[in-house]
């Protein structure tokens, strides 16, 4: 059973689980069988069906499609930006989330502390520092910067995810600050008892 009234989960009230609508409800429940847990994003959209489904319908359609970027990399455009935005909930949830696809347990905290210090590798640097840019300094986006990123093997439609997962998560950062979207406990240590890298000030592929 799903506590919607866990401490902090969220500002705005959340309405009890059995009186959501089924699809929202399905999905929560899916949710929690697969990780355990119901992290608290979906308990404070679930206020709002119709924007809960606009929102997660998106979402996996930038985060789950077949494609050129890793999941890991799309991970690490997200934890980039949130730092960015200053966004504890995205940050804390996504670098767990980025801990277990990379099967690092340092990359996401190396990544939100500092970007220009974690250990990426020259695609990745590439792909992280077009997301930041699109974060904070769009209108100065040129065919200089694309062309970086074509450089290190990205396509059209790749360049064209990273924008977009930027941009989602700008609004789901505001989101989260915005309503007091508070971190899942259980965020703070999944994948921390993954084996260190080898070489853990080096580079990722």
């Amino acid at each position: 059973m799903v506590d919607v009234n866990a401490p902090a989960a969220c500002r705005f009230p959340v309405p009890p689980l059995e009186q959501l609508e089924d699809d929202v409800r399905a999905r929560i429940e899916e949710v929690k069988a697969k990780s355990g847990f119901v992290p608290n994003v979906f308990l404070a959209l679930a206020r709002r069906p119709a924007e809960f489904r606009a929102f997660f319908a998106y979402h996996d359609a930038l985060m789950e499609r077949d494609g050129g970027l890793t999941r890991a990399e799309r991970e690490m455009i997200v934890v980039a930006t949130s730092a960015s935005n200053s966004c504890a909930y995205c940050v804390v949830a996504h670098g767990a989330i980025l801990r277990i696809r990379a099967k690092d347990p340092l990359i996401a905290d190396q990544l939100a502390i500092n970007h220009n210090h974690a250990p990426l590798g020259k695609r990745q640097r590439a792909i992280v520092d077009f997301a930041l840019k699109v974060a904070n300094r769009a209108p100065e986006v040129t065919e200089s910067d694309y062309e970086a990123l074509r450089q290190v093997g990205l396509d059209e439609e790749d360049i064209w995810d990273v924008v977009a997962i930027t941009a989602l998560f700008a609004l789901s950062n505001r989101m989260a600050s915005g309503v007091g979207i508070q971190p899942n406990a259980e965020f703070y240590t999944l994948g921390r008892d993954l084996p260190l890298p080898e070489h853990p000030g080096g580079r990722l592929g």
